[in-house]
């Protein structure tokens, strides 16, 4: 590949919701311009862009996908992103990566879920926009109607550039607006259309529209420039018609990407300094080196590849480069461009151009080459969890490795090792996302597993104090065991600091404290005349964080208690370590049960959006999962977001209920908000339910 100059690069995301034909159109796309020689189809497993298994098994897009081209003297990399909202997080990895985000609607389903959310996504991430509207030729579109929903969603500024002739299966091309000419069976004259697009595109500048309103118009130069410019500054977004299967107006779309989308230099873009301070970053190839990871992906050969935007300097093969986070500069050894699956090594590459590193090992998805530093890739955190196990004995290391490139790849998966319940807890964005990895890891890893609903993450605390002692005492014939601790309890506020509590007006004998942060847990040194020597006191200790861990009502960590040991026994000849640290757990335990010991249950913050007709099912349906309605604002639209919060345990499988009352057009964002107490009767319920599990596995 030559190094394009940074004014012919365009980067382009196809963004959108399942099944509006994104991955079609960009296979067209790539046929069109003569890229690729072979026909490409989703439909018998053909396609450029979807070349995994799972995505020919279940025939939509899983992950983002790079492909590149020339046209109209620019070169072009396109990126097809998913379109169900589970795999959000590689749509907005790609968003990093390009300037302009091309929104694909179908016109026959019209603005779906997904739809809405990548439309918001792109302009948060302060992009460009155009809105592609597919499938022209489907049966039973309302245009004018989709075109009304478009402008009232997402505002006046969307404005056609061309017009569709005719629709369903008498749609047979699209009208130029910006050069209107008799285009019989037009759904609108595109003549009509000319004026209020012209004005609307001159407005960015006041010297071409004082000259337009003096009589004299644009040229095709200072429109072409000054319709991205508009589109940059998101005075415009860009209306275009199609049919990516026959492709009509496919010829048409191309025109417009070489015409309106943003070039690299055209963002404004802030990076970091080493002092923290914000620095403008240029698309100049002789400046500061700036790229960042926004994507990583493992192929089946266990080879990693991290795909890297420039946006400033120029990098290049064989060089070492500063990776932020990481102590020693990096090696990049190879350069590659990529075509879907297919890669062309590059010896270097400026502002504006995508390629993929082999295995950098020290590279993730964020990661940011060079001196400054990027901003983070905002990622949703994943909510929806499944314990997993490997179904075949001894399959446990195999799994762990295959969970590793699962989390590498995928920045919206989790997986961790629940230290309380010892299970292996995979945490991603739905139902669908986790069923997905799990197909994969069978798959490509050869690694079944058995899945299960995950313990909710409980914790445990007290609502009042106590005190108590207990008395470790053993006699076997030799050397005995005795340690004997009293102590006090007190409930420890979570937004109180340890400094705040631990005074000698509350202790009196106050002569230490130790603080644990984790557990937000204060024990407090009260003791005075040695009563328990200080060689004694570590093993207390021990013993209070091992109830910490442990649990005393049902199983789960202890968080917001203080405790003060403020007298106790030993023997000369019998107490050790262990018999403290015994005596130290088991006080611990007596005096928690004693102090109105209560279950704290994770509570999440719920913003969910709706067809204003389902907000009292919405409600209602919050109620009973004991959650609770904060608010409620207009989506645009017909539409409506309530803000709510609920229990976990009552949302943690959300997505099918959602889909079920509103038919699939329902979407919700969900993230933990705080802890709060389990009402009574719910608490009563876990504790049973522990207490039986405990018995099964003892049995």
């Amino acid at each position: 590949m030559a190094l394009y100059p940074v004014d012919a690069i365009r980067n382009v995301a196809f963004c959108g919701h399942g099944s509006s034909g994104k991955t079609t159109l960009v296979d067209k796309l790539l046929t069109a311009t003569g890229t690729i020689k072979r026909p490409a189809s989703v439909d018998d497993g053909s396609s450029i862009c979807d070349f995994d298994e799972e995505e020919k098994a279940h025939k939509y897009t899983i992950e983002a996908k790079v492909v590149h081209f020339d046209y109209a003297g620019k070169h072009f990399h396109v990126i097809d992103t998913p379109g169900y909202p589970d795999f959000i997080g590689q749509t907005i990895g790609a968003l990093r990566g390009v300037d302009t985000a091309a929104i694909v609607i179908n016109a026959q389903a019209g603005i779906e879920v997904n739809t809405r959310r990548v439309f918001a996504e792109a302009k948060k991430a302060g992009l460009g926009r155009m809105i592609i509207i597919n499938k022209m030729d489907s049966e039973n579109i309302n245009f004018a109607k989709l075109l009304e929903n478009i402008r009232e969603l997402f505002g006046k500024s969307c404005m056609l550039l061309n017009v569709p002739i005719g629709q369903g299966h008498e749609f047979r091309g699209v009208a130029d607006v910006l050069n209107p000419a008799d285009a019989p069976g037009a759904l609108i004259d595109p003549a009509k259309l000319h004026e209020s697009l012209l004005e609307s595109i001159i407005e960015v500048d006041e010297e071409v529209m004082t000259r337009y309103f003096d009589g004299t118009p644009p040229t095709q130069d200072e429109i072409g420039r000054l319709l991205t410019t508009a589109v940059a500054q998101g005075h415009i977004v860009p209306i275009v018609c199609c049919s990516g299967k026959s492709g009509t107006g496919v010829t048409e779309l191309l025109d417009v990407l070489a015409l309106c989308s943003v070039p690299p230099g055209a963002l404004p873009r802030t990076a970091r300094n080493a002092a923290g301070e914000e620095t403008p970053v240029t698309a100049d190839p002789n400046g500061p080196l700036v790229a960042q990871v926004f994507k990583t992906r493992v192929d089946p050969y266990v080879q990693k590849l991290s795909f890297i935007r420039v946006f400033s300097g120029t990098l290049k093969k064989d060089s070492t480069v500063t990776v932020a986070g990481v102590r020693k500069p990096v090696k990049i050894s190879q350069l590659l461009h990529m075509q879907a699956a297919e890669s062309a090594p590059v010896d270097e590459v400026g502002p504006g151009g995508i390629v993929a590193v082999a295995k950098t090992e020290d590279l993730k998805t964020g990661s940011t080459l060079g001196d400054l530093v990027m901003p983070d890739i905002p990622f949703p955190m994943p909510m929806v969890g499944l314990a997993v196990s490997p179904k075949a004995r001894g399959d446990e290391s195999k799994l762990s490795g295959a969970l590793t490139k699962i989390v590498e790849e995928d920045p919206t998966f989790r997986r961790e090792l629940d230290p309380q319940t010892k299970e292996m807890v995979i945490t991603g964005m739905s139902e669908l996302h986790l069923q997905i990895i799990r197909e994969r890891l069978k798959r490509r890893d050869k690694v079944e597993v058995e899945t299960k609903e995950p313990k909710i993450p409980y914790r445990e605390t007290i609502q009042a104090q106590a005190e108590g002692s207990y008395r470790h005492k053993k006699q076997t014939g030799g050397r005995g065991q005795f340690g004997e601790v009293h102590i006090r309890m007190f409930p420890f506020p979570k937004d109180v600091k340890p400094e705040e509590f631990a005074t000698k007006e509350r202790f009196p004998q106050l002569k230490d404290y130790h603080y644990d942060e984790d557990h937000h847990f204060l024990w407090v040194d009260s003791i005075v005349g040695g009563t328990i020597p200080g060689n004694f006191m570590p093993a207390v200790e021990k013993g209070f964080k091992d109830r910490l861990t442990r649990g005393v009502i049902a199983g789960y960590k202890v968080q917001n208690v203080c405790v003060e040991v403020h007298f106790g026994k030993h023997h000369p000849v019998d107490s050790s370590e262990q018999a403290f640290k015994t005596a130290g757990s088991m006080a611990f335990r007596n005096v928690f049960q004693q102090a109105r010991p209560a279950l704290l249950e994770p509570i999440v913050k719920m913003e969910i959006t709706v067809p204003s007709s389902n907000v009292g099912d919405i409600n209602s349906d919050m109620s009973g999962r004991r959650g609770r309605v904060l608010g409620m604002d207009s989506a645009g639209g017909d539409l409506q977001t309530i803000t709510a919060e609920a229990p976990l345990a009552e949302v943690m499988t959300y997505a099918r209920s959602l889909s079920s009352i509103t038919g699939g057009q329902g979407s919700y964002t969900i993230e933990l908000s705080h802890y709060d107490v389990v009402p009574p009767n719910v608490m009563q319920e876990i504790i049973a339910k522990s207490a039986m599990k405990e018995e099964e596995e003892e049995e």
